[in-house]
């Protein structure tokens, strides 16, 4: 276990600095390393809970104290801030439920499908593939 640690403060680390998405692969990473399915989702999710309070309050200091001037207010933004949270709440019982009912195997495959296809989509997105 102890030669996890450093996967976790990378991941923590890539979390806060690029705006989330290292979950997926920090969870198939340890599923495939063998740890049980149901632990390794708890403790990544609550990893992912508390950098993401650490990345609150820092920007939350940044923002109340006037230090990012460019801060059009809170209110603004509060549409996609709802929308992240009433889309992770079902997600996440979802994703309780599959862990506890799925093979490993299966989990590590289609974690590592998605993670693959997500950013495939977002290489070719940004290369202006899509003409979006």
């Amino acid at each position: 276990m102890a030669s996890w640690r450093p996967l976790g403060g990378l991941g923590g680390f890539l979390d806060a600095v690029g705006g989330g998405g290292w979950g997926p692969v920090v969870t198939s990473s340890l599923i495939g390393a063998g740890a049980r399915p149901r632990f390794v989702v708890g403790t990544v999710n609550a990893a992912e809970f508390l950098v993401t309070c650490a990345v609150v309050a820092a920007f939350l200091t940044t923002f109340l104290t006037g230090l990012w001037s460019e801060g059009s207010g809170l209110l603004d933004h509060i549409m996609p801030i709802a929308g992240l949270v009433l889309g992770g709440l079902p997600a996440a019982v979802v994703a309780g439920y599959l862990v506890k009912k799925a093979p490993r195997r299966p989990i590590t495959v289609g974690v590592g499908l998605l993670v693959i296809g997500l950013s495939s989509y977002d290489l070719l997105n940004s290369a202006g593939a899509f003409g979006i």
